[in-house]
């Protein structure tokens, strides 16, 4: 396929002109690397080289060492790209410290990381707020250093920000009950730029391309793991996939003008559900999870009081779902449901068949609506 009728997430970004960034997990990773290394070895690489775990291999220099007895820093300044991001330029630290054999590793929050204090989210309570990915891509690469080397890998990971609390109350972290700073976070280890304009124009060439290509079903997804849902669910190919982020109000108003037979809504179910409550644009700082909506689906769904009152008051949409799983109230088919409906409203009358699919963190199905 040339250049000029490729299509997917790839060719958006591509198509945008924004410069890509790093998460706070991949500086983690890639500060972790060099402080390992350097435990082990006596030397820093500088620049440290890490691999994504879409197989990107960044370099990242280091703006901190500090080499002690039984631990290693390193640092790292993030670079958001173009993207407005409020971590852009926050140096991230690594400390690394031996551990007995056996012992794994162990992460800890060190000063501008926070701690998670309330349930809902993917860590238990206690937990140091560094994601599962970042936490996957440290221990293999504290994996790989340690066969490289020489080391056992059982190390004791801290990682830290500067002025990361500092950082964090412009953040949905106080509320979300992550206190002490910011959370390490990243599933790509890529941050994609948004500029609302130009990620739009992606989003019309993607269904442009899409077209041009004879594809009848597209796939507006709102990341790379519902990207990997509705390939492992419908085959798609890649240019059937439409990186829709938080802009389904620009996917759909497109289609209704351009119409494809198909088109199936992939995404977290905490950013559906607001979908489901009418709104377009799916961003923290533009829309909320509205529990009080939530608790009412759930109704629908046979909730009694007691369990639409833990809905109403849960910390976050996940732990609403999970409080209603475990009840046996459908409330993902539900949010789904609901989300396809409101998409068939902005739709129009549209010659376009419609189906949701509401996925959790790790890209499990937990709600899906039928084609309608």
């Amino acid at each position: 396929m040339s250049s000029e009728v490729k299509g997917g997430r790839r060719a958006q970004l591509e198509h945008t002109g924004l410069r890509h960034g790093w998460t706070t997990g991949a500086c983690a990773t890639a500060a972790t690397t060099a402080a390992y290394t350097a435990l082990l070895t006596g030397e820093y690489p500088d620049p440290v080289t890490i691999t994504l775990p879409k197989g990107q291999t960044p370099s990242f220099a280091l703006a901190a060492e500090e080499l002690g007895d039984g631990y290693a820093m390193a640092g790292v300044v993030k670079d958001a790209g173009d993207d407005p991001d409020v971590t852009h330029g926050a140096l991230v630290r690594a400390t690394v410290r031996r551990l007995p054999a056996g012992a794994g590793v162990v992460f800890r929050a060190g000063p501008g990381v926070g701690t998670i204090t309330r349930p809902g989210l993917p860590l238990p309570v206690g937990e140091p707020a560094v994601n599962p990915v970042p936490r996957r891509m440290m221990r293999e690469h504290v994996a790989e250093v340690a066969a490289r080397y020489g080391g056992t890998g059982d190390v004791e990971i801290t990682v830290s920000v500067d002025h990361g609390e500092e950082i964090a109350r412009s953040t949905w972290n106080p509320r979300l009950g992550i206190l002490g700073g910011l959370s390490i976070l990243g599933t790509t280890g890529i941050v994609v730029p948004y500029s609302c304009s130009a990620w739009i124009d992606s989003i019309r060439r993607g269904v442009d391309v899409a077209r041009a290509a004879g594809r009848t079903h597209v796939a507006g997804c709102t990341g790379s793991t519902s990207e990997k849902t509705v390939v492992a669910e419908y085959g798609l190919p890649e240019d059937a996939l439409l990186d829709m982020g938080d802009f389904a109000g620009a996917v759909l108003k497109y289609i209704r003008r351009h119409p494809v037979d198909r088109l199936t809504i992939c995404g977290g179910f905490a950013k559906l559900s607001k979908l489901a409550a009418g709104h377009l644009d799916l961003h923290s700082a533009r829309s909320q999870v509205d529990k009080g909506f939530l608790a009412e689906l759930a109704r629908r769904g046979g909730a009694d009081e007691a369990l639409r009152a833990e809905v109403a008051e849960a910390n976050t949409g996940l732990a609403a779902l999970q409080s209603c799983m475990a009840a046996g109230v459908p409330l993902g088919d539900l949010v789904a449901r609901t989300a396809r409906d409101e998409a068939l409203g902005v739709l129009r009358g549209a010659p376009v068949t419609v189906d949701v699919i509401c996925i959790d963190r790790a890209g499990t199905v937990v709600g899906r609506s039928s084609v309608a």
